[in-house]
């Protein structure tokens, strides 16, 4: 449980440093939440690994660039206004679940959530540069302000064989509410950053 949190931590830290970030305390403890999934609302067990990849009803969701599957909840404030570009920061409230999510499913649990008791603090992150599961990254590049999506994220673009923190079952599916509430500053992208874009394609 803890080699995961330091293994995502680590990793967080390294393309920190290629695009000169700073970490506050803060950030680190939400980007290991991410990571590993909040243990604290666990109150019980998954069941069997396979009950992860439960089946879900599919009417109106689309499909996404590799596997994803989604559907929109809520349009964004404005249609016309841009989406986010690679190493851009962003701010997203999000929801996941395994087992499908609770209007589909009633043994869907609920993993991590943006939204604590004392209310709901927004995640932030930069897009596109792998601080986050490829599935958020492929997602958020093709969303706009306000707009909230229901999305599917197959293990390969999730926590794959390995899971995470052992709350995330090995080849999970996940199961995310999202929406995007804010685009915020590009990162300065010097000779280093964009070699880091080109070799490390989404």
């Amino acid at each position: 449980m803890v080699t995961f949190a330091v293994f995502y931590l680590v990793l967080l830290i390294n393309i920190s440093a290629v695009w000169g970030l700073s970490i506050s305390p803060e950030t680190r403890r939400a980007f290991v939440s991410k990571s590993v999934a909040s243990l604290p609302l666990i109150a019980t067990g998954f069941g069997t690994p396979n009950s992860a990849n439960a089946e879900i009803k599919t009417e109106g969701y689309e499909d996404g660039p590799r596997g994803l599957r989604y559907k929109v909840i809520k349009p964004p404030m404005d249609p016309a206004s841009p989406s986010p570009q690679r190493a851009q920061k962003v701010k997203a409230k999000y929801t996941l679940y395994l087992n499908g999510f609770p209007d589909d499913n009633p043994n869907a649990k609920k993993v991590d959530s943006s939204k604590g008791p004392f209310g709901e603090k927004p995640f932030e992150f930069v897009a596109g540069v792998s601080q986050v599961i490829k599935g958020w990254d492929l997602t958020v590049l093709e969303m706009k302000v306000g707009e909230e999506r229901r999305i599917v994220v197959p293990p390969d673009l999730g926590y794959g064989e390995k899971g995470a923190g052992g709350v995330i079952p090995s080849r999970a599916t996940l199961y995310f509410d999202m929406e995007l509430v804010e685009i915020g500053e590009m990162s300065k992208l010097g000779p280093e950053q964009l070699k880091w874009l080109e070799d490390n394609p989404l």
